[in-house]
């Protein structure tokens, strides 16, 4: 019997990086995220963001393959969105998505619960390429946003 889960910090953003999620819905939407991750059984850890993007902190089992569960919890989020709050709202394409280890979790929850003040003195662009930066990870401008 093998003993795994996986912990991911995934980031991902509104099309066009545009301010579609609304302080009146927002959390609704966390929950919302919340319950598809739990459909498909991982476990929501911490979800927040701001008003263009949204970070997840989600444990994973080791049959869930991250671009299969990243498919069904964007686009079952923004069909939920699209039909209770924004006609127009989705998801751009791209997503970062992190391994992080169990003894920096709490630091992780920290950093997505802190979103709303870290966006007052930063950008999400400049979050984001920071993130990928960090976890070295390599990206062309070009392609970075859609």
């Amino acid at each position: 019997m093998s003993h795994t889960h996986f912990l991911y910090h995934i980031v991902f953003a509104t099309k066009d990086r545009m301010p579609l999620i609304s302080p009146a819905w927002e959390s609704e939407l966390y929950k919302y995220l919340g319950g598809i991750i739990r459909n498909l059984n991982g476990e929501p850890i911490e979800i927040g963001g701001d008003r263009d993007h949204a970070h997840v902190l989600t444990r994973l089992g080791p049959t869930t393959a991250l671009s299969d569960f990243m498919r069904e919890l964007k686009s079952g989020s923004s069909r939920w969105v699209r039909q209770t709050h924004q006609p127009k709202f989705s998801w751009q394409r791209r997503y970062g998505a992190f391994s992080v280890s169990e003894s920096a979790s709490s630091n992780v929850r920290k950093y997505i619960q802190n979103q709303k003040t870290r966006h007052k003195r930063q950008a999400f662009e400049e979050e984001y390429k920071g993130l990928l930066l960090m976890h070295r990870i390599a990206f062309d401008e070009k392609y970075l946003w859609d």
